[in-house]
């Protein structure tokens, strides 16, 4: 057995180190909130390839005495607390002393200061924690901090170390939080010798907001304020029609000091319970202003979480806050403006046309116009209509094909044979009105066809037939399924030889079957050039997230690059995937590398996000051949689970439904 010795005053540094010193990003957190602490209303924060090579923060606060800078550098050394009741009522950033002894430790530090009151500066120089001789030098009012070669003396740690535009990113997002907390200080972020960020410091929270986060998102917030219990919230969230895809851009304050709190999530998302879609989430500025004794922001080694003393009064403050303020904004929904019976009630802009009930009855018993088309439904797996508009009582119906994309110009002036042609016996039917039109009996066909399924969503392969078996009849399966309908636009009906009825959900039917495809698939997708590219603007920690895995979303079918300020530009996308969805996609993106681990848990959960964005939804009109492909690969077994592991279909069987009605 070992014996026990006391560990060298230098190993025990640099072990210290650690626990404070993570990353660049962590060098830059210690420095500005001492400056902050320090009362400055200006600070400057520069840095050179990605805080590795040179960490330089300027600001105009009150500076250090010469006499004083020494000690500075000593562990647990700090002007900020004096006694152990102190601790109880903390009101600065920082507080433990450590930040300054823990930075030299690990690199090489100039400072350069001066008092208000001082004729001149002082400045020493530090490398490895050892100081150097203190010096009187010409200095602006404040301290400059300059941090070179980080980590210089621990390269264990350097292999640790990510991308330098990952450290800056993080280092960005950093200065953002600090800018948001602090409106009253003017911040100001130069990287590798480029304006990165600059805040006006004129204390108002939506100026910092507009400089930090962008002006899209500033215009998407909506105010908050309020009180109560001792507990007062003020700042903006986002309207509930500007739901995000992740929780990237809900930040919160606890009196001036940035934290992570599940509580204060909890609270702002319970406010938008029943104002906001499913499957998204708010953002929001808040800042939670509550008496020092009631908190206590030592629990963490970062600072950023902490722990309440009355969880309960927060909650409430946060959730009531939200929620009033929401409801006097007017309501989630604002109303639908009235749409023209002649404008396309898809969301896709496709070479057909659709019109409502009431236009096709006037059309067709003049005899003019043009012939009503079927819903537009393209074969390629990418193009997904969604029909909004469509009468919510009528029967799926189609009318007479209209012509081929390639020959518009006869589709906008029909041939005259087709004009000769006698209406067809439908607009002989009384008109009955839409909500009361009565569905049609449909009879048995006979000779029918054999059913031709579309290439949208591929089928399983099978067993060549033999040339003496290949007949006209329709395939006919072990135990086939009866389609009996759709229900809620979102369920399919299904009945089985043994009497038992099936409910299939054809999101997550669809969902399993795309990631599927996409998983064996083995070439990457097909990718389709945008007309103009998307500017998707994903904040600078996504924004630099995504770009550190450009080669991944490479293989996945998207082209993006650098658009600055946390913006990329898009300007191809999988051909699975619509232009309208590419915002919605990357933020998941986004979330998902942040939380993957290994590159393969990464990429399985970005073909999750690419199956459940290209697969149907919920609520969409869809066409009857694509549904019996779904039933049909649902019924043989070989779609049993959406990727999420929920199940796609569910069972009730003939005695359940005897049962139901008092038959049994």
């Amino acid at each position: 057995m070992a014996f026990i010795k006391q560990l060298d005053s230098h190993v025990a540094d640099l072990i210290a180190a650690g626990e404070v010193v993570e990353r660049p990003a962590s060098v830059v957190k210690e420095l500005v909130e001492n400056a902050v602490d320090a009362g400055s209303s200006a600070v400057v924060v520069e840095l050179r390839r990605g805080g590795m090579g040179l960490i330089r923060v300027s600001d105009n606060g009150c500076g250090i005495a010469p006499d004083e800078l020494p000690t500075a550098f000593l562990r647990h050394a700090t002007s900020k607390l004096r006694q152990p009741e102190d601790l109880g009522k903390i009101g600065t950033l920082g507080f433990r002393g450590e930040a300054l002894a823990a930075i030299s430790a690990v690199s090489r530090v100039d400072i350069l200061t001066r008092r208000r009151d001082d004729a001149v500066g002082a400045s020493l120089h530090l490398e490895g924690g050892i100081p150097a001789q203190v010096q009187e030098a010409g200095a602006p009012e404040g301290t400059t901090i300059s941090v070179q070669d980080l980590f210089y003396n621990t390269p264990a740690r350097l292999k640790f170390m990510r991308k330098d535009s990952a450290e800056t990113a993080a280092a960005n997002g950093l200065m953002q939080h600090l800018a948001l907390s602090h409106p009253e200080v003017s911040f100001k972020f130069i990287k590798d010798g480029a304006d990165a960020l600059h805040t006006p410091g004129d204390g108002r929270l939506d100026s910092a907001i507009y400089a930090a986060l962008g002006r899209d998102f500033a215009k998407s917030l909506i105010p908050v304020e309020g009180a109560g219990d001792g507990v007062s919230v003020k700042g903006y969230v986002t309207a509930p029609l500007q739901g995000r895809g992740s929780r990237s851009m809900q930040i919160f304050f606890v009196n001036g000091r940035f934290i992570k709190s599940q509580l204060l999530t909890a609270a702002l998302e319970e406010g938008y319970r029943n104002q906001i879609m499913k499957g998204r989430f708010p953002g929001c500025v808040l800042s939670v202003t509550l008496p020092v004794t009631m908190v206590d922001v030592n629990v963490h080694p970062a600072k950023t979480q902490v722990k309440f003393a009355r969880e309960q009064e927060v909650f409430h403050a946060v959730y009531h806050t939200v929620m009033d303020c929401l409801d006097a904004s007017g309501g989630p929904v604002p109303p639908a403006p009235e749409k023209k019976p002649d404008l396309p009630a898809a969301s896709r802009q496709d070479f057909y046309q659709t019109m409502d009930a009431q236009t096709y009855r006037q059309r067709a018993a003049s005899g003019t116009g043009k012939k009503a088309s079927p819903p537009p439904w393209s074969a390629d797996a990418g193009r997904r209509v969604h029909l909004e508009d469509s009468a919510p009582a009528a029967p799926y119906r189609t009318a007479a094909p209209s012509a081929p994309p390639a020959q518009e110009s006869a589709w906008r002036k029909p041939a005259p044979p087709r004009e000769e042609r006698p209406a067809p016996p439908r607009e002989e039917r009384p008109a009955f009105p839409v909500e009361e039109r009565p569905t049609p009996i449909k009879k048995p066909p006979q000779n029918t066809p054999p059913r031709v399924y579309p290439p949208a969503i591929p089928q399983a392969a099978e067993k060549p037939a033999e040339p003496e078996q290949v007949t006209l009849e329709p395939e006919r399966r072990e135990a086939p399924w009866r389609i009996a309908g759709e229900v809620l636009r979102t369920y399919i009906v299904c009945e089985s030889e043994t009497g038992d009825v099936w409910l299939i959900d054809k999101h997550a039917a669809h969902e399993r079957v795309n990631f599927d495809r996409l998983k064996a698939a083995k070439e990457p997708p097909m990718r389709q050039a945008l007309l103009a590219p998307v500017a998707v603007e994903l904040g600078r920690e996504d924004g630099a997230l995504l770009l550190e895995n450009l080669p991944l979303l490479e293989d996945f079918g998207f082209t993006c690059e650098d658009f600055g300020g946390g913006t990329l530009l898009v300007r191809e996308v999988p051909s699975d995937i619509d232009a309208g969805d590419v915002n919605a996609t990357l933020e998941e993106f986004a979330e998902k590398l942040r939380t993957g681990r290994s590159l393969e848990e990464k990429r399985e959960a970005l073909l999750h996000t690419m199956a459940c964005k290209a697969a149907i939804k919920g609520g969409w009109t869809s066409d009857p051949a694509e549904l019996r492909v779904l039933v049909d690969k649902v019924q043989s077994g070989e779609v049993r689970y959406c990727p999420h592991g929920r199940p796609v279909a569910s069972k009730l069987t003939k005695y359940e439904l005897e049962k139901l009605f008092k038959r049994t």
